[in-house]
């Protein structure tokens, strides 16, 4: 049995999400279906986060198992042979140790949003934006988001269907950053419960339209209906996987 980890990037428009299921094609299917034609296998696949409907992934990493070993170079040109046509692609892949584990052995996460603060409606950018036509206050959130970070109860903002043991987590960084019509907010954790991020976004940039949200009450409400609206999937990406040094070393 030998591990490939890879590194995936993909544009979640049209998809259901990362999990497969029977609503429709994720990218979890679409790597099966790929797999499954290039050596007849349907490994399971593992990844580092189980991204929704509609939302996007720069480097998404996952590892699946195979009776046979193969160079990493030759699973990757075939895997992407297999999957032309689709919103997914492979960027890297390389063996690694049997104990490496995608989702389990991930140190940090990750994540992006993207809002376009403009009068005028996306093109070029439609479905990998959230547009919001009325002037948002930077300052504003940046003061708020500034109370997001650390180690609390993040009831408030998680999806009510959320499966998570414990709504505690440790928000390491959550930085605003505006360049022209485009307002970016950076989300880094070792873990997010479901929505946290999107509804992180939400309240923000409803403070940033001059709603009186304050993220301490929000916090000691234990509520989700304390915080602000979910923001749309389209204008969220998974960045990157952090992962130990000798969490994946690569064979030879």
């Amino acid at each position: 049995m030998t591990r490939y980890k890879i590194t995936l990037e993909y544009d979640g428009t049209d998809l259901i999400g990362w999990q497969q299921n029977h609503q429709g094609t994720s990218v979890q299917s679409l790597l099966l279906d790929a797999i499954e034609k290039f050596c007849g296998a349907r490994p399971d696949i593992v990844a580092a986060g189980r991204t929704d409907a509609g939302v996007h992934a720069v480097a998404m990493t996952a590892h699946f198992d195979l009776d046979v070993a193969r160079p990493a170079d030759t699973v990757m040109r075939a895997i992407n042979f297999y999957l032309t046509d689709t919103p997914v692609v492979v960027l890297d892949c390389e063996i690694v140790l049997d104990d490496f584990n995608a989702r389990f052995s991930c140190a940090a996460r990750h994540y992006k949003y993207i809002v376009l603060n403009r009068s005028s409606a996306p093109t070029l950018d439609k479905n990998r934006v959230w547009w919001v036509p009325r002037k948002l206050n930077v300052t504003a959130m940046r003061r708020a988001a500034k109370k997001l970070v650390g180690h609390h109860d993040f009831t408030s903002f998680r999806a009510t269907q959320c499966q998570a043991k414990s709504p505690i987590k440790t928000l390491d960084e959550c930085k605003i950053t505006q360049r022209g019509d485009l307002i970016v907010f950076e989300f880094s954790a070792r873990s997010f419960l479901h929505h946290m991020v999107r509804n992180m976004v939400g309240t923000l940039v409803e403070i940033g339209l001059g709603k009186t949200y304050d993220i301490d009450e929000i916090f000691n409400a234990h509520n989700r209906s304390a915080a602000g609206p979910t923001a749309p999937a389209a204008g969220l990406y998974f960045i990157r996987a952090d992962y130990a040094m000798d969490a994946t070393v690569k064979h030879s």
